[in-house]
């Protein structure tokens, strides 16, 4: 009876051992960086080059959308700064024109100022050339001021030629991370609207476990410190990973619901962020739990 007894009391101490062994120091869920794409542009999406699951780099084209009104937007821009440029070279040749005759000019003035000195010319003939030249630079001055206008109109439709130009490039959406397509929210022939999302990604290669520890544990973690992070396989057993502390709060927040700390009377506790590096087995949202080394 009394060997009996004390089997009975090693077998509940080994079970107690085990219990212990088994229990993790902080539960929690994992997270990765989710970007939810959006489309830049109003139009039909011509193409949708991606589904659901797979990976995607950055950079890669995920949608086309349809850039016919652009194009014709640029064709009549286009078609106006030619316009605008030939009357800026016309106006460039009168003057041309008119340099042309002021020089002539001068250079009678000049001549009838000498013939004037020797009175073989009069002074009629002299001021006639000079009302002549003073018509001349105003003309000048007029183009210029023409040409001024014109170049502004020029510098306008520039503008509008740029906006157009980054809406063209706008049109087609790529992928800003290297990741794995979450969610697809349209498809090619759909009509989708700027600011309107089309995909959701997330870097899944390096995924974070959110968990949370009381106070008390708090001496036994650091910033850097690698520790034992495992989920459930669905054979009532545990996947482990490792992984390193990358956080650790400096304010305290009452428990979530969702979560049970090691201490389940704490109702004080610290968000702690762990990285794992991912072999596809961890999925976003995700229950997960760690075990922390002495330090």
């Amino acid at each position: 009876m009394k060997i009996r007894t004390l089997m009975l009391i090693g077998a509940v101490m080994l079970a107690g051992c085990n219990k212990n062994d088994n229990q993790a120091d902080a539960y929690g869920n994992f997270e990765a960086t989710e970007v939810v794409v959006s489309s830049e542009t109003s139009g039909r999406i011509l193409q949708f080059n991606v589904s659901e699951g797979v990976d995607i780099d950055e950079g890669n084209i995920i949608a086309l959308i349809d850039t016919t009104l652009f194009h014709l937007q640029k064709a009549e821009i286009d078609a106006g700064m030619r316009s605008i440029r030939t009357r800026i070279n016309s106006i460039n040749a009168q003057n041309d024109i008119l340099d042309q005759q002021i020089a002539n000019l001068n250079v009678n003035i000049a001549r009838i100022g000498n013939m004037l000195k020797d009175e073989a010319a009069t002074q009629k003939q002299y001021d006639d050339l000079a009302g002549q030249l003073a018509v001349l630079q105003k003309q000048i001055a007029a183009n210029n001021t023409q040409k001024a206008s014109i170049a502004a109109e020029l510098s306008v439709y520039e503008s509008k030629k740029a906006t157009v130009n980054e809406q063209l490039l706008r049109s087609t959406v790529r992928s800003p991370l290297k990741g794995t397509v979450l969610e697809k929210y349209s498809e090619a022939g759909e009509i989708t609207a700027a600011g309107k999302p089309l995909v959701k990604i997330a870097d899944l290669s390096v995924i974070r476990l959110k968990a949370y520890v009381s106070g008390t544990q708090l001496g036994s973690i650091k910033i850097g410190q690698e520790c034992s992070v495992r989920i459930d396989d669905g054979r009532k057993e545990y996947q482990t990973f490792t992984g390193k502390i990358s956080y650790i709060a400096d304010k305290a927040e009452f428990t979530p619901k969702i979560i049970q700390t090691k201490e389940e009377r704490v109702t004080l506790v610290y968000a702690v962020l762990i990285d794992v590096i991912n072999d596809g087995s961890i999925k976003s949202g995700m229950p997960g739990e760690a075990i922390f080394d002495k330090v």
